[in-house]
């Protein structure tokens, strides 16, 4: 199939972009990367009036360090620089370690950091590592910007907590504190399909070496990434041996009620959400050694 008619326009700043969002309002949609919404467009499931590009805005793209120690990335930020950037490995190992397994590299290339997370498939890498890392999202309009949390921008599948008239337009992630461990893993059909489960986790430790603080993140198994909150208490005190991971492992399918689709069954998912847990924080803690 092909899309149905639409005009097309570049706006060359933001103020600009924000104004057509307001002006052209549920008409348009916002045209970063491509590699959703162009499908989309293709089978007609959406058919906007209007697709407002952002990709002559160069502010909405790039990679920093602030003195804070924060990594900010624009939105408009191309995941193949996100994937290949030094900055990047070196202030968030969990985010450089994701990027590889987000579709192909062609995808990669036309991808952008933003697209993703606003996009809000609960089977993508992105936002389960905003909800691991407490990232922030920097969210613009023509009111003005405004921070929102990673784990209250997720509201359901395809659902985020942006406005109407409002562009993500920057994603913070905060200090990666000294000694901090990560594991990532996800199971899919094929290498570049979306997850059918995954596991994004990082592992505090105190100065005795016992695990202070965890983030055990599942994505692919509701309609948002969601927390396993009895499987990161289970760590909490304990050094990650091979007792307690088995005990933080049994405990991911506490409260988790995956969903049913033709992808994979319930009871599918909860099994892999036990044994991607204890696989993704073994690595961990063979980083962390």
């Amino acid at each position: 199939m092909k899309p149905a008619a639409f005009d097309h326009v570049a706006p060359e700043t933001l103020d600009q972009a924000l104004a057509l969002l307001v002006r052209h309002g549920n008409d348009a949609k916002i045209l970063a990367g491509g590699q959703s919404l162009v499908p989309v467009l293709a089978l007609r499931l959406a058919s906007p009036s209007w697709l407002i590009d952002l990709n002559r805005i160069a502010s909405l793209s790039g990679i920093r360090r602030l003195e804070s120690g924060q990594l900010a990335i624009g939105a408009l930020t191309r995941q193949r620089m996100v994937e290949r950037s030094n900055v990047v490995a070196l202030a968030n190992p969990l985010l450089a370690a994701a990027m590889p397994w987000i579709a192909h590299v062609q995808i990669r290339n036309r991808g952008t950091i933003g697209g993703s997370l606003a996009h809000a498939d609960p089977a993508a890498e992105l936002p389960a590592i905003g909800v691991a890392c407490d990232a922030i999202l920097v969210a613009q309009s023509q009111r003005g910007r405004r921070e929102i949390a990673a784990a209250d921008f997720f509201k359901g599948m395809f659902e985020t907590a942006l406005a109407a008239d409002e562009l993500l337009v920057e994603i913070r992630f905060p200090k990666w504190p000294a000694g901090r461990a990560h594991g990532f893993l996800e199971v899919a059909r094929r290498h570049g399909d979306f997850a059918i489960c995954g596991i994004a986790a990082t592992l505090d430790r105190d100065e005795a070496g016992s695990i202070s603080d965890s983030r055990i993140v599942a994505f692919g198994v509701k309609d948002a990434p969601v927390r396993l909150a009895a499987a990161e208490r289970a760590l909490i005190g304990t050094c990650g041996t091979s007792d307690a991971i088995q005990a933080a492992a049994s405990a991911a399918s506490t409260g988790l009620s995956p969903r049913n689709d033709h992808h994979a069954s319930s009871e599918y998912r909860l099994e892999l959400a036990q044994v991607l847990t204890r696989r993704a924080l073994i690595q961990a803690m063979r980083r962390a050694l």
